[in-house]
């Protein structure tokens, strides 16, 4: 079989391209995200996978490395039907209790190849913690940047795995703005989970489990909780990838679920805007669903692309049914974090059409909202 090839970073705004061996974590001309040059070996066929090692590593034609040593055994999660429509992946059963492990074990993959001297990340906790716990894994020096505010079970499990804490005073953007400063040092390998597109190709194993797991179809829709977007950009290259090996003949509808408190790109989409406004936000409101409280979220265009191609649209949910939503997952067994149940507040009661939301972390992260 073919190995899958990435042949480049490209910047999707001026083409401006990078060799995949670089430590060139942006555009050096836009200072905008890099979008991955990639072809798939497949076609993936569905009676290649029993054989296979139960982790996300199973979809190797479709992803852009092959023979991870850093691998904790992420992905293939369950998923459980909530009603007879909504259904939920298990994401938080992650080995860090997060749906990150995906991307996270992509970028400590490719950060152990390419031996870097430091790597760096930012978070608002979820995705600091996946990037500490693969870079141990891995054997590599991590620095964590977070904000202050940031859940001190999310501190205490960066700490746990070895890495540096750098609390930046401030909100989630400054504490993005102080990682790319020191991701501009040599010698840095920016695990970025924003800026870097492997981590995409590693959270569009999430829509290759449905798949198989629903048989070879996907659901009418899937509803994703959206700050900087990743999920759901791993959504949509999954989308794209399974319809062109013609594996799929519909396409599902992307819900992009946002906190009303904090909620750009809801606000743009329904003003029928393709980029955010170019006036920078005021401070962001206070949010239970820390994990999605993005002001400007640099894959902007492309998050607003992939919901209005899909069919799909944005919703958001006030604090109180956050705090509901919480509760009443509980009660069904399931302890998930606030900003995890972001979509079953939006779409728990659907009843015209098929869709799975993501449980996306552990309730043991944050604890019961008060």
């Amino acid at each position: 079989m073919l190995a899958a090839m990435a042949t480049a970073y490209r910047c999707p705004q001026d083409g401006t391209r990078a060799d995949v061996a670089s430590l060139t974590w942006c555009c050096p001309v836009c200072r905008g995200p890099w979008d991955l040059d990639f072809e798939v070996s497949g076609p993936l066929r569905p009676a290649a996978l029993s054989g296979r090692v139960n982790s996300l590593w199973r979809y190797e034609e479709v992803l852009p490395l092959a023979s991870p040593t850093t691998t904790l055994g992420e992905g293939r999660t369950p998923l459980v039907p909530l009603t007879d429509t909504v259904s939920a992946k298990l994401d938080f059963l992650m080995p860090t209790l997060s749906f990150k492990d995906r991307g996270a074990v992509m970028l400590a993959e490719l950060a152990r190849r390419l031996s870097p001297e430091r790597v760096v990340a930012d978070s608002s906790g979820n995705a600091g913690t996946a990037v500490a716990a693969y870079c141990a894994r891995a054997g590599l020096p991590c620095t964590v940047y977070v904000p202050e505010g940031t859940s001190p079970k999310k501190t205490e499990q960066i700490r746990a795995h070895g890495a540096r804490l750098d609390i930046v005073p401030g909100d989630r953007e400054s504490t993005a703005l102080a990682a790319r400063a020191a991701a501009d040092a040599p010698g840095t390998f920016y695990a970025s989970h924003v800026f870097n597109p492997y981590f995409l190709h590693g959270t569009k194993t999430y829509v290759y489990e449905l798949w198989e797991d629903l048989g070879g179809r996907l659901p009418d829709a899937i509803a994703v909780p959206v700050g900087n977007g990743t999920l759901l950009l791993g959504a949509a290259l999954a989308v794209a990838e399974l319809r062109a090996q013609g594996l799929i003949e519909t396409v599902p509808a992307l819900i992009a679920v946002q906190a009303e408190a904090v909620s750009p790109l809801a606000a743009a989409f329904h003003a029928g805007a393709d980029v955010l406004p170019d006036t920078p936000p005021g401070a962001a409101s206070p949010t239970l669903a820390e994990g999605i409280a993005i002001p400007r979220p640099p894959r902007a265009r492309a998050i607003l692309a992939a919901v209005r191609e899909s069919g799909g649209t944005f919703l958001t949910v006030t604090e109180d049914q956050l705090r509901g939503a919480q509760l009443d997952l509980a009660a069904r067994g399931l302890y998930v974090e606030t900003t995890g149940v972001a979509c079953w507040a939006a779409v728990g009661g659907w009843t015209d059409r098929s869709v799975v939301v993501p449980l996306c972390g552990a309730g043991l992260k944050t604890g019961l909202a008060d």
